[in-house]
Parts: C-alpha cells; structure tokens; sequence
C-alpha cells in the first residue's frame, strides 16, 4: 500500500466519523456557509506573479516542516507580500492540520483561501464552505470520472472554485470537464514522492485553454517560474519553500520582490 491510498483509507474512515458527529445542517447553518467567495481562478488571471502560498506544518516526505509559525501570522505576512492565493492544509494525521486553521486563516485574511484536502465525499465540500474556503482541491489519483464530476459540480453550486490536480497524462484525459476553473499539474510523484518540473512542462499543451493552469510541488526558484511561464502556467503553488523558513510571510515577501524586478 503506497502513502497515498493509506491517505485515502483513513480519510473515509474520518469523514465517517465527522458525518456521525456533525450533521450536514449544522454544518449549512454555519456563519460563513453564506459568504460571497473570492476566485482565484480570476485573481490567477490577472496577476503578473500568481503564486498561491501554503501553511503546511508536516509532510508524510519531509516529517516536520515549521510548528512554531501560528496560521493568522503566517495568513497576514502572504497577504502582505501580495500573493494570489493560499492554500491550507487541513488533513491532520499526515500533514499536522486542521478545519480550525482554515478559519483562522479566513479571519485574518480577504485572500482567495483553498482548502488542501483529500477530498472524496461530498461532505468534505460543504465543511470547506462552512469554514471560509474559496476553493476547494480534487486530486484525480484518488477519484474516478464520475466523482469528479458529480464534486466539481456541487462545488460550482457552492460558489467555490475547483482546481483539480493531475499527475500524468491518463489522469489529465480522464478529468477534462466544464465545471472545473483550475487544472494543476502536481510535479510530485505520490507514490514516490520525487519531483520535477519537467511533469508540468510535457503536460502543458493537453490541457486545454479554458482552465487557469496551475504548476504545485517543488517550486523553489525565480527561474522555475519563468520557465513555467512560458508553457502558459498561471499558477504556482508554493509550499515548503516558505514554511521552512522561520517567517513563511516574510520569505513570501522577499520571494515576489525578486520576482517582480
């Protein structure tokens, strides 16, 4: 069994348990359910960087990444640094987050925010909206064409954004669909954990230019993002590279400048 379908396993049995304790009402009746979301789709479109920074504590790769940084500090520090998205980790077993830094990172920030989730059942989108998320993340390693298009489509009538993620050609084929905004190609092998750029490189020109495309994992560079660029790569999503630092925001900060001149 490779990390990602252990991931997957205790996943069902977490969303089990949280539908046991949580009903879907209560979840509809939350604060946020009714807020006005925020695109990032649009907000990639119409930036000159698009990075999407990360708050992420651990990784089933690299053990422990940054416990100190608390999530408003870190949320208020990207925003600062002017970046068009962030993303929030929200599994706990194997990435050390939660729901709860989600709403705390919406309370801090008017940012586009994605909920980073091993999504596989309905609730899980309706959890998301309920804590203040913009967009959610369908990874289609773990889901079959049906399920991405009956999630996708519940996504889209909750107001959230898709981006959907591939790790290679077959996954991109079976996934192309109307209701996703983003398709983002993971440069990390999920049963290897290796990375290269070059995964979104040779996937660049299959994905039609409907979708903002988004490049994740190992983007540590000024010239990574350059060189994307040019395959027509709206997106970056950065994790590790600033939260391994002491201030993630700061980093961020620094990071944009760079790229900026």
């Amino acid at each position: 069994m490779n990390i990602l379908d252990k991931i997957v396993a205790d996943k069902h049995k977490e969303v089990a348990l949280k539908k046991s304790l949580i009903p879907v009402k209560q979840l509809e009746s939350s604060v946020l359910f009714d807020r006005e979301t925020n695109s990032l789709a649009h907000a990639l479109r119409n930036s000159n960087t698009g990075i999407i920074a990360e708050h992420k504590r651990r990784s089933p790769s690299k053990a422990v990444i940054n416990q100190k940084v608390n999530v408003q500090d870190v949320a208020q520090g990207y925003q600062t640094a002017g970046v068009s998205g962030m993303s929030v980790l929200t599994d706990g077993k194997y990435f050390g987050g939660s729901l709860d830094d989600l709403l705390l990172a919406r309370s801090s920030v008017k940012l586009p925010l994605l909920r980073k989730e091993f999504i596989i059942d309905e609730y899980q989108l309706l959890e998301a909206k309920a804590h203040g998320a913009d967009v959610i993340l369908l990874i289609a390693a773990v889901l079959d064409r049906n399920q991405i298009r009956s999630l996708s489509q519940l996504a889209k009538s909750l107001s959230l954004d898709v981006l959907l993620e591939v790790h290679n050609k077959e996954e991109l084929e079976k996934s192309i669909m109307p209701s996703l905004d983003m398709l983002g190609v993971n440069n990390r092998n999920l049963k290897t954990f290796d990375v290269s750029i070059e995964t979104s490189k040779s996937l660049s020109n299959q994905i039609p230019d409907d979708f903002v495309k988004v490049s994740e994992s190992g983007i540590s560079s000024i010239d990574a993002i350059k060189d994307l660029k040019q395959y027509g790569y709206k997106g970056f999503l950065i994790g590790e590279n600033f939260m391994k630092t002491e201030n993630p925001g700061a980093s961020a900060i620094e990071f944009i400048k760079e790229l900026e001149s």
